[in-house]
């Protein structure tokens, strides 16, 4: 049960999870087409007349960020520091925010970068805020993201630059880019020293015996990992679900304990007879054996429960549920549309002489084609999927990407965040922080400064939330309307 909110003058209000709908624009290129219902919550909990603190989600269900409402995240701290009152808008064609009844590719055409920042321009521009006076405050809007959205932060303030008086984009890959290879770098550098080195040697040796004509041994390696079945040798490699023991990195978090799945992962390669290895590893022969056991042993069952591998892990089916499914609240479809029209982001192997997590088999071409899969409605070979043909680097020219130089907007990276490479933060980009785009890295892992407790177990997360109150607390000194 939540507790009751109860305002500054000492009312009682809805409770956070009230849910209010706001009638949205289902094209906003041709308002003739009508409307849908695009669901936001809100507080005035702190209320007194100070910034409106504005937050979407992105690519999730908004339902389970209602907490975003409440100090126990940055939202809610800038808030209550400013005599706020906070918002959540959830996205379109995520959650039950949906223009039209189903996710066909067909549908999604409305799912556009442009679409949504238009979307948080007509709600900011027409919402009557269920509060005293909410139908005219006369307030600044603060904008805050974290990861997808906050790149859509720094995107609006760009392409609408009145509408926003400032903005806060944590862990903000504003770059889209057709290879994202760098996002298993910081997974990489960060990452336990011996299970790093093994799994660099055992993904070389398998991609070198995949690239060969050894059928026996490229027969060992599939049935050493429980996926003898398995047809595709890139599904072996690393397919969408085989890239997921290094996915797992972005679960972590300061607060994250050693019994999380990474360092399960890691834990069964480099702990031999309770002695763990030195930070060389034990090398291939343990390393090999070790990892396809621990895939066999438990993490398959995880991924595919009673299904057969062989169907689990086959992504040339194009006939698969997980392909087909048009039904709403599946985020996954509903992201992978914007990856294969705008972003793209395929996490995929490093160019040759950067060390290699992810076998060199893998290349974007694996994730493009499953676009057609996904939207075989839309996409075909006389009309492909805009990943295939720069659809990133369009995307980064809308909308500023690394390039951007905006007043008022803070940017907060972490180090160990795999997302680090599209961020203003990336290795070798050399981006000055300045008065007005302060750019502040933590040692934190993805968005880990959006949440008050990751900031109280780890120092210099803190200190970014502190700094960045402390900075807007300056700017809003300055807003007069």
């Amino acid at each position: 049960m939540q507790r009751p909110v109860i305002s500054r003058n000492g009312t009682q209000l809805p409770p956070y999870n009230t849910t209010y709908y706001f009638d949205q624009l289902i094209d906003h290129n041709d308002p003739s087409k009508g409307t849908f219902k695009q669901r936001f919550w809100h507080t005035y909990e702190f209320y007194e007349s100070g910034p409106v603190i504005f937050f979407t989600p992105g690519e999730e269900n908004a339902f389970q960020y209602v907490g975003y409402l409440t100090n126990v995240t940055f939202n809610g701290l800038l808030s209550q520091a400013q005599n706020g009152t906070t918002v959540v808008l959830e996205h379109r064609f995520f959650g039950l925010s949906n223009p039209l009844p189903s996710l066909t590719g067909e549908n999604l055409r409305y799912l556009t970068l442009q679409q949504s920042i238009d979307d948080i321009e007509y709600f900011v521009n027409n919402v009557h805020l269920p509060m005293p006076g909410g139908d005219h405050l006369d307030a600044p809007w603060i904008m805050v993201g974290g990861s997808y959205s906050g790149a859509l932060t720094s995107y609006a303030m760009y392409n609408k630059p009145n509408l926003f008086y400032a903005g806060y984009a944590s862990s903000a890959p504003v770059q889209a880019m057709y290879d994202y290879w760098g996002y298993f770098e910081p997974i990489r550098q960060n990452m336990p020293g011996n299970c790093s080195a093994d799994v660099q040697v055992v993904i070389e040796h398998i991609t070198e015996v995949f690239e060969g004509n050894n059928m026996t041994a490229i027969q060992e390696i599939k049935n050493t990992f429980g996926m003898g079945s398995v047809q595709h040798l890139d599904d072996v490699a690393g397919g969408i679900k085989v890239r997921s023991n290094l996915w797992d990195w972005q679960d972590m978090q300061p607060t994250t304990g050693p019994g999380a799945a990474f360092y399960q992962f890691c834990d069964a390669l480099e702990v031999k007879e309770g002695i763990s290895a030195s930070m060389d590893g034990w090398g291939l022969e343990h390393a090999l054996a070790a990892w396809g056991a621990y895939w066999k042993e438990s993490y398959l069952e995880t991924m595919c429960g009673a299904e057969d591998i062989a169907t689990c892990l086959d992504s040339y089916d194009s006939t698969a549920t997980y392909f087909t499914n048009t039904t709403i609240d599946n985020p996954y479809r509903s992201w992978n549309w914007i990856l294969c029209n705008e972003l793209s982001f395929s996490q995929s192997s490093p160019p040759p002489g950067v060390p290699a997590l992810v076998s060199r088999i893998v290349q974007p071409e694996y994730d493009i084609r499953q676009c057609y899969y996904w939207y075989s409605d839309v996409f075909n070979t006389t009309n492909p999927p805009p990943m295939a043909d720069g659809a990133a680097a369009l995307s980064d020219q809308r909308y500023g990407g690394w390039n951007v130089s905006l007043d008022r907007l803070f940017f907060a990276n972490g180090k160990r965040d795999p997302w680090r490479e599209g961020t203003v933060s990336a290795d070798g980009l050399e981006i000055p922080s300045t008065v007005s785009q302060p750019i502040f890295v933590s040692d934190g892992f993805h968005a880990s400064d959006l949440i008050v407790d990751f900031g109280e177990a780890d120092p210099s997360v803190g200190a970014v939330q502190q700094h960045a109150l402390e900075i807007f607390s300056g700017w809003l000194s300055d807003w007069s309307n």
